[in-house]
């Protein structure tokens, strides 16, 4: 078995496990946000989870960077998951291992490149939305003077925030809050230019099947009528064959007719 088979297989094979660690990661950082006052022992049970799946996601890394071929190119091309290895705090970001196992999941199912598109989009506005709004309620919620104090307020500042429409009636006020509202803005254009684009994508391939169609039809009729133009064409040369041999007796009937009886002693009789 070669060294690619084996990377691909074992990511084959971990998708799966991972993908639920990743939601329970999910559950896990909701949790103590969503709860204003949870208990000790809730505390303690998301950070067990969190740290399990950090560590898996670790052994993940690990076990993938040994079996490649180029470890090189492996760390230069997946940067994000060796930082958020690396660094814990930003464990959040790891969650991005989901667009991976739905791009696989999808050349697997072999959908359409606009399909497969649309649901990588959707899924990163939806992933923005829900964990962009529960970073600033956790860093804005008790703060002094602060304007998002509650889930909803915060889902409502992420999504104008995301749409770059900015009321204002809701803003963060500390450093961190701030520094999350320019990451949801950057992702938000950046999302909102992929979306853009591919709508045009699909118009544009819409059109050309289209067009397509019409010249796939186009050039049917041609030659249909061509057809038809060379059956009209030997029909013709057949009528003519066949009257040519008529008229060439005619004149030989009309001659006969024309000449005297002839005249003899046959006739005398």
């Amino acid at each position: 078995m070669t060294e690619p088979s084996r990377l691909a297989r074992w990511e084959r094979r971990t998708q799966g496990p991972l993908l639920l660690l990743a939601v329970l990661f999910a559950i896990a950082y909701a949790v103590p946000i969503v709860v204003p006052h949870p208990s000790d022992a809730v505390k303690a049970a998301c950070h067990v989870v969190n740290w399990t799946v950090w560590g898996a996601f670790a052994l993940d890394y690990v076990v993938r960077l040994v079996i490649a071929t180029d470890r090189k190119r492996f760390v230069r091309e997946h940067p994000l998951a060796l930082l958020a290895v690396v660094l814990p705090l930003l464990q959040p970001l790891r969650l991005l291992k989901l667009v991976s196992m739905l791009l696989l999941a999808g050349q697997r199912a072999r959908m359409a490149t606009q399909v497969r598109l649309t649901t990588y989009v959707a899924g990163s506005c939806l992933g923005l939305l829900v964990f962009g709004s529960l970073a600033v309620l956790e860093v804005e919620r008790d703060e002094e003077g602060a304007t998002i104090r509650t889930l909803g307020d915060a889902v409502w500042w992420a999504f104008t925030t995301m749409t770059t429409v900015g009321y204002g009636d809701m803003a963060p006020t500390t450093g961190a809050g701030r520094a999350l509202a320019i990451g949801l803005m950057l992702s938000g254009i950046a999302l909102l230019g992929v979306v853009t684009a591919n709508i045009a994508a699909w118009f544009i391939s819409q059109f050309e099947q289209d067009d397509a169609e019409e010249r796939r039809q186009t050039a049917a009729i041609l030659e249909l009528t061509e057809e038809v133009r060379s059956l009209r064409a030997q029909v013709a040369r057949l009528s003519g064959t066949k009257e040519a041999p008529a008229a060439a007796d005619a004149p030989s009937a009309a001659t006969s007719a024309a000449l005297p009886a002839p005249s003899g002693p046959a006739s005398g009789a």
